[in-house]
């Protein structure tokens, strides 16, 4: 059954892609590897299962940490631009018509994409949305634990855990 007032089509030319929130964006030195401009576009066409992103990525930029999803599986789809995809140990050029997966897993399927041209590099990210979904950071030791439906976050590292029965 389709939501009332959504029509499940829509036109990239159409979307506006923006930055994150200053609440929820990268900071400092941070902010000088990580600038993505991200339009939304799952929830406009009405997917339920299905999360799908454009993402514009300007030169010399990341979009996001380089990570790897432990139940979501993700797929994207270069338009336009250049740039390197870090996968696992490896490192591999993209260009305009590559398909890259990244299925859920360990260390071995942690991905990040990276603009190495000198123009904008636009891609669609599509993923499952399962939810809970467990997404580890191998650069930086870090564990996030996400709800979709309830909008609970939390990054943590391993040895920053508490114990069940603290305080209890």
């Amino acid at each position: 059954m389709a939501d009332a007032g959504i029509v499940p089509i829509i036109n990239l030319d159409s979307l506006n892609p923006d930055g994150f929130p200053p609440e929820h964006g990268p900071k400092g030195e941070t902010a000088e590897r990580f600038a993505p401009l991200i339009a939304r576009i799952g929830p406009l066409i009405g997917a339920r299962h299905l999360g799908c992103m454009l993402t514009v990525l300007p030169p010399g930029k990341r979009a996001f940490p380089f990570h790897n999803h432990r139940v979501n599986e993700e797929l994207f789809i270069i338009l336009d631009g250049t740039g390197i995809l870090r996968l696992g140990d490896g490192q591999h050029p993209l260009r305009a018509g590559d398909i890259v997966s990244c299925p859920p897993g360990d260390a071995s399927t942690a991905h990040q994409i990276i603009n190495d041209g000198d123009v904008d590099l636009r891609y669609l990210g599509i993923s499952t949305m399962m939810s809970p979904d467990i997404v580890d950071y191998p650069d930086s030791g870090k564990i996030g634990i996400s709800h979709v439906g309830s909008g609970m976050r939390m990054i943590t590292r391993p040895g920053a855990a508490v114990n069940y029965w603290e305080d209890e």
